[in-house]
């Protein structure tokens, strides 16, 4: 065989397990977006670095997860072997061992889970419905006169609030709507408890208030009826749900959030000892002001005590002003009346030279001349028209069966059904007839009919 026929291998192109490894986890990363995945937690691993790791499986599989110190912080719960949860993941690939792997974004109870979609859907629904714009919130009362409590009357969070008010302002008044704060139907008696204290407006401002619990516990404060009726309210609304990290769709749609019912009774009320102070304030503020009052109102009046001058010296300066001002008047009253007479001079002679007498007298000549000749073709057309109307009138008395009644005929109407009788055979023996004269008419039987 010829050396020259023989053509030269391919060159391959060899990967390491590093750069394998590396670009599989980017394919993986870069084509599954972030999943949520349900399963049962196993293998859990906590080392000290704070990290997660741990398996998720279903009945035939399992993944190996990953949740890191940064995530993990601020979980409601501690994460135990046999939970079953739904995570939020990233696919991803551990480069050092080569094993797929999920990072775990977020990590929550199946069951809780399932509540905080339901939260996540009806808080994106109420708010792209306006329900939590700014716009729609109303200022709270400085000094309410009543406050009004929409909770459970057993519960401790209306021993915190009646305490707190008690404590900052004991003089306004304290209405409870008892409702249950949990259960079944708890969302609709809230509901009707705020319509009813809207409608009766008793009150100035509204607490609805429970203390702290699980997501199921507040989960009556996350019904839509509730939020509506928050949002008709006529009466500004307080929301003390829960603790500081509890958050509920009534949160979002009152006019103020409290983190607790203890910090929404501090919301509503003001502090007595503050008002108190306040008006220590304004009283000294008061009487300092009237103090210096009083005392530039007295110097003013000893200033014009000392200008005070006789009487008798005032009035001869005001009658020597009084003369030299009727002199002024009498001499300017002549001016006036010189230039005044000179301008009526002017634009008398300038009218008479525009005069339209001349033309008003025309006028009046045209239109006389045109009234005489309106009259005389206004009788002559009133002749015309009452010699039409005569011809008119006669020629329809010619031809009325009024006037051919009135010579001694008649019109003939068969009874009942009053069709007219233009010969005998429209009518037969024993038949009733209406015979119309000019006066009157006649009811005739017909006992005999001739043929001609």
């Amino acid at each position: 065989m010829d050396r020259t026929s023989i053509q030269p291998l391919p060159e391959r192109e060899v990967y390491t397990i590093s750069r394998l490894n590396q670009e599989v986890r980017e394919l993986l990363e870069g084509h599954f977006p972030l999943l949520w995945i349900e399963g049962e937690i196993s293998n859990l691993a906590r080392p000290s670095s704070g990290h997660l790791y741990f398996a998720l499986k279903d009945a035939q599989t399992q993944v190996r997860c990953a949740m890191f110190r940064p995530r993990n912080r601020n979980l409601g719960f501690i994460p135990d072997n046999g939970m079953q949860v739904l995570v939020r993941a990233r696919v991803s690939l551990y480069e050092g061992r080569g094993e797929f792997q999920l990072i775990v974004e977020e990590i929550e109870l199946a069951g809780d889970g399932a509540l905080r979609r339901a939260f996540e859907l009806l808080k994106q629904r109420l708010a792209a419905q306006g329900l939590f714009d700014a716009a729609h919130k109303r200022p709270l009362p400085r000094l309410p006169r009543r406050i009004g409590v929409i909770t459970s009357p057993t519960g401790a969070a209306i021993r915190d609030i009646v305490t707190t008010l008690r404590r900052r302002f004991p003089a306004i008044a304290v209405l409870i709507y008892p409702v249950p704060v949990q259960g079944v139907g708890s969302a609709e008696k809230i509901a009707r408890a705020i319509h009813l204290a809207s409608e009766r407006a008793d009150c100035d401002v509204l607490i609805v208030a429970r203390g702290g619990g699980s997501l199921e516990d507040l989960w009556a404060f996350n019904e839509e009826a509730v939020a509506r009726a928050m949002y008709d309210s006529t009466i500004p609304i307080v929301a003390g749900i829960g603790h500081e990290t509890d958050i509920t769709i009534a949160d979002f749609v009152a006019d103020q959030r409290a983190a607790t019912p203890t910090a929404a009774a501090e919301l509503v009320s003001p502090d007595a000892t503050e008002w108190v102070q306040q008006f220590v304030r304004y009283q000294r503020r008061l009487a300092t002001l009237i103090q210096t009052e009083i005392k530039y109102r007295h110097q003013a009046l000893y200033g014009l005590g000392q200008r005070v001058q006789h009487p008798r010296q005032l009035l001869f300066r005001q009658a020597q002003r009084l003369d030299e001002l009727e002199q002024r008047l009498h001499h300017a009253r002549r001016v006036f009346y010189r230039h005044a007479a000179s301008r009526l001079a002017e634009l008398t002679a300038h009218l008479q030279r525009y005069s339209p007498m001349q033309r008003l007298i025309q006028a009046h000549l045209a239109c006389d001349h045109l009234d005489h000749r309106l009259r005389a073709s206004l009788s002559l057309l009133v002749e015309r028209r009452r010699g039409q109307l005569t011809s008119v009138t006669r020629a329809l008395d010619a031809v009325s069966p009024l006037a051919t009644l009135s010579r001694g005929y008649a019109i003939i109407k068969r009874l009942p059904d009053g069709r007219l009788v233009r010969t005998v055979r429209d009518v037969t023996v024993g038949d009733h007839i209406e015979a119309r004269l000019a006066q009157g008419s006649l009811l005739c039987s017909v006992d005999k009919i001739h043929e001609e």
